[in-house]
């Protein structure tokens, strides 16, 4: 197997959040088209409508640092923040709303949007959820294909340090990352499939697009995928994150996390395809407990507390780190295991307010003001 020159690793981030208002801390069903209309004047094709109109999305241009994601995540959501403030709005980068109703939600008037919803029905009105997608640069299809195959296994230490999305409906769901369940009810999501080839996966593909299911593979809505529109893998698990900082620590894992597995490679070595049945068991822990109570070393075949195995998987990656010059970023995870996740402080929040007398509408209004604050600190 020839081995293709080393990817050029270029990044992008994408970030999708709610809007709420101010006042009510709901979900706003209706923001005025002028807040969109200024969105993108401010941040010239760095900003779009989303499947509701109660969510906006914004995303890097191709950057080669962690630094220039940080200032361009950054710039963007001060400028929608901004924005949206003066409109009585305000986003919040939460992979689901507290307390907001689906029903109560309307969708944006677009072609695909209106294609999605009328194929995918009810799962489709209940997508009031929002997610961070990480694009790597990799020109070599093939490499794509193969990286894939094998980032799989750390998709599930990936989410567990995101999760955002504790509360739907105003109900503690016991999940830290509820939207995953809610993701689930679609088709074509969940862990990608394994290839041995990009001729092999377009050769799939083709099969769902001839049979007129989908146009094309921006519809395969997997974890982890290769992108159609870009020459990149597009990590798609993890939940946003309200902090700014911790957006950045996953993303320049996820990068290094590659890099690695491409050093593997280069070394004639690879790392271990693992079935989906175990891999899922992984999946389902950090959906339904984060970094609380661990993950399986199917090595080992038991339990590990996440902690030790973040220090695994950031000893792995130390070169790469050193390579992109992000030790200090990934280095911000050790950081998420301290202070917790959104998830954590989401549910204490609540505690909190719940045990100072406060009823439950109340404490998750406050749920909302801390969500708002944390996204806004940039």
């Amino acid at each position: 197997m020839s081995l293709p020159t080393e990817p050029a690793f270029t990044i992008g981030v994408e970030e999708e959040y709610h809007l709420v208002n101010l006042e009510t801390r709901d979900l706003v069903a209706e923001p005025p088209a002028a807040m969109l209309a200024e969105c993108e004047r401010a941040l010239k094709g760095q900003v779009s409508p989303e499947f509701l109109r109660s969510q906006i999305e914004i995303g890097t241009p191709v950057c080669r640092t962690m630094q220039e994601v940080r200032a361009e995540l950054a710039g963007a959501r001060r400028a929608v923040a901004g924005i949206a403030a003066r409109h009585g709005l305000a986003p919040i980068a939460a992979s689901t709303h507290p307390f907001a109703r689906w029903e109560e939600q309307r969708r944006t008037d677009r072609e695909r949007y209106n294609l999605i919803a009328r194929d995918l029905q009810g799962p489709a009105r209940r997508l009031v959820i929002c997610g961070m997608h990480v694009h790597v640069g990799i020109e070599d299809p093939d490499l794509r294909i193969d990286l894939m195959s094998q980032a799989a296994y750390f998709l599930p230490h990936l989410l567990a340090l995101s999760t955002s999305s504790p509360f739907w409906g105003g109900e503690d769901t016991g999940l830290k990352s509820y939207r995953i369940a809610v993701f689930d009810e679609l088709p074509r999501t969940g862990l990608p499939e394994q290839f041995d080839s990009f001729g092999e996966y377009e050769r799939h593909l083709k099969v769902l697009i001839g049979a007129g299911i989908i146009e094309d593979g921006s519809k395969l809505w997997w974890d982890l995928r290769p992108s159609t529109r870009f020459p990149t893998l597009e990590l798609r698990i993890t939940d946003v994150c309200p902090r700014l900082e911790d957006a950045v620590a996953i993303a320049s894992i996820y990068r290094c996390l590659l890099r690695m597995l491409y050093r593997l490679r280069r070394n004639n070595q690879r790392w271990r395809r693992y079935s989906a049945m175990l891999v899922n068991e992984n999946r389902w822990r950090a959906q339904r407990y984060g970094v609380d109570e661990g993950l399986v070393d199917f090595g080992k075949g038991a339990i590990v507390p996440y902690a030790d195995l973040l220090e695994e998987m950031l000893t792995l990656i130390a070169e790469d780190a050193a390579h992109f010059g992000c030790e200090a970023e990934i280095g911000e995870a050790r950081a998420i295991l301290g202070r917790g996740t959104s998830a954590h402080r989401q549910l204490a929040t609540c505690k909190a307010a719940l045990d100072a007398g406060e009823d439950r509408a109340t404490a998750l209004r406050r749920v909302v003001d801390q969500l708002v604050a944390e996204t806004a600190a940039v």
